[in-house]
């Protein structure tokens, strides 16, 4: 009996059958530290990715990045900032709602009555016409002066400048609403009526204000 022959079976010959045969593992302790391994490092990942954003936060990356969008003009109201104006200015008064008062400050005789005609034709009302006050009386070197309360700058004295260029405005305190025009020594005629046209379609007309854009 061999030494190879396990106790009790003699000295008998045995035969091996089947065709199965057992197989090689590998030791189950190696998938766990792999899987332990990939674990680990998914968390180091986490961890920096979340270390950045608190540095990007307390840094003041954070706010400038903020500021920057505040910043940024709004894309959606682009073309409505551009499209959008002031209200419009309150539309002058008409001619027919006007009454003017002419006077002469110039040596010239007639020159009064012969200028409120041409005002009453382009339809305007003519009030008092006769020579200047003493206070304007031969002191009126240019065209002339326009004369009226302080609420007639912006609209009435503008539509009656359109009949004498180069005139010059001023208000008074006067209480009514009747507008004053000086003739001074440099007049020679109104303005044509094609030019005082042209000047009062521009006044109703004023250029649109510019736009402000908000978000």
């Amino acid at each position: 009996m061999s030494m190879l022959t396990p106790p009790g079976m003699g000295g008998k010959k045995y035969r091996i059958t089947g065709d199965r045969y057992p197989r090689m593992r590998r030791p189950r302790h190696r998938r766990r530290i792999l899987l332990g391994i990939m674990a680990g490092a998914c968390a180091l990942g986490l961890v920096g990715w979340g270390t950045m954003q608190l540095i990007d936060v307390f840094g003041g990356q954070g706010s400038t990045a903020q500021a920057a969008q505040e910043k940024r003009p709004c894309a959606h109201d682009g073309a409505a900032a551009r499209t959008r104006t002031a209200p419009p200015a309150a539309k002058p008064p008409a001619p027919a709602s006007l009454t003017v008062n002419v006077y002469n400050a110039t040596p010239r005789s007639g020159l009064a009555k012969r200028t409120a005609d041409a005002l009453k034709q382009r339809g305007f009302k003519i009030g008092k016409v006769g020579n200047a006050p003493a206070a304007y009386d031969k002191k009126v070197g240019g065209a002339g002066i326009l004369l009226g309360p302080r609420t007639a700058a912006t609209g009435p004295l503008k539509v009656l400048a359109t009949q004498l260029t180069g005139a010059q405005l001023k208000t008074d305190d006067r209480k009514g609403a009747d507008l004053d025009l000086i003739i001074g020594t440099a007049f020679q005629d109104l303005a044509t009526p094609q030019q005082a046209t042209k000047a009062l379609a521009q006044l109703n007309r004023p250029a649109p204000r510019p736009a402000t854009a908000t978000c």
